[in-house]
């Protein structure tokens, strides 16, 4: 604006007065604040395995759902996880207390039916749903009416279709956060229980040897072969012997326990055979014994057991406990410190 007061043209602003102008009304710009009080009132925490990433409650919930008119009858549930060492199998189902266990199997029990090692891969996750499924089984009373497939060709098999006086043991596959990606490690464990006598509603397209028709409306095409290859560890051997050729020092690092145990290559599918009927024969679980080690504590806080072992584990002290340490250790710091200057004027004299 001028002197007089009154409003200049639009013409007669500068390019400072212009940038001037447009700086203010960049600064005074309204900004809606869309986290504020009532935002903060009306959020909703996500449930804790949620927040850590572990649980995908959309599927959860279709698994978990019953009928009302079904009157709280179970929905069982095959649980496969992978970890970095094994296979974890789990036959349980949903109550509003949790989740309940019914029978469990781990790949680190094959020790027993004979594989020394490989606990993670397909051929070890195929054994592990063939224990599980062999186990829940024979819980139940149904492992006589319901022997599964005992000839492991890798072909397709429904136990619903065969014709039996009971209806066999019905489950759902749940893999967690796992991509169902074709091949994976999961279908050996579903695969595996399936020929173990379980009914697992699923199809052979994301099995191993499956291969859809490049043709809309074409038929598709599932190599039994193939998988029944990878059931026996089939790439395990092939990898095993590629190893032994070309760099026979690290075939001796990584294959340390199948050659302790005098295996290689070609008597992997021989190991698998009979662990699959080591399985069948007795697929209780054996619990550990316990070792009966007594423990003494003494009064600083050393552990003395009955196997000769020494441990130091610190016993939580009271309030007062802790407040009377404390003044200890400042009276001792102010002692000190009286008998340095005492020193100190000693030496001064």
């Amino acid at each position: 604006f001028g002197s007089s007061g009154s409003r200049p043209k639009l013409s007669t602003f500068s390019r400072a007065q212009w940038q001037e102008a447009g700086s203010k009304a960049q600064k005074m710009a309204f900004v809606k604040v869309l986290k504020n009080k009532a935002y903060f009132k009306r959020f909703q925490v996500k449930p804790r395995r949620r927040r850590e990433g572990k649980t995908d409650y959309r599927a959860r919930r279709k698994m978990v759902r019953q009928d009302k008119n079904k009157f709280n009858n179970k929905k069982y549930r095959m649980v496969v996880r992978f970890t970095n060492r094994k296979c974890i199998c789990q036959i349980m189902y949903a109550t509003i207390r949790g989740d309940m266990v019914v029978a469990q199997a781990t790949s680190a029990e094959l020790a027993k039916f004979g594989v020394p090692a490989g606990y993670k891969n397909y051929a070890a996750a195929y054994c592990t749903g063939l224990l599980v499924a062999r186990r829940v089984l024979k819980k139940f009373g149904l492992d006589q009416a319901f022997k599964g497939k005992e000839e492991v060709d890798g072909a397709d098999y429904h136990v619903e279709d065969e014709e039996n006086d009971k209806r066999p043991f019905k489950c759902i596959l749940d893999v967690g956060l796992q991509t169902t990606a074709a091949g994976h490690r999961m279908w050996g464990a579903l695969k595996g229980a399936v020929d173990g006598g379980l009914h697992i509603p699923h199809t052979n397209k994301k099995f191993p040897g499956f291969k859809a028709s490049d043709e809309k409306g074409g038929e598709s095409e599932y190599d039994a072969d193939a998988h029944k290859e990878k059931i026996f560890g089939g790439q395990v051997k092939d990898y095993m012997e590629m190893l032994a050729e070309e760099d026979p020092t690290k075939y001796e690092a990584h294959f340390s326990k199948y050659i302790a145990k005098d295996m290689d290559g070609e008597k992997l599918e021989e190991m698998y055979t009979e662990a699959h009927e080591k399985i069948r024969e007795d697929p209780e679980h054996e619990l550990a014994e316990k070792k009966g080690t007594s423990h003494t504590r003494g009064d600083a806080g050393q552990i003395t057991s009955s196997d000769g072992t020494e441990h130091m584990r610190n016993k939580k002290i009271t309030l007062e406990q802790r407040r009377a340490k404390v003044a200890a250790k400042i009276a001792a710091a102010q002692a000190k410190l009286l008998a340095a200057e005492d020193e100190d004027e000693n030496e001064d004299e």
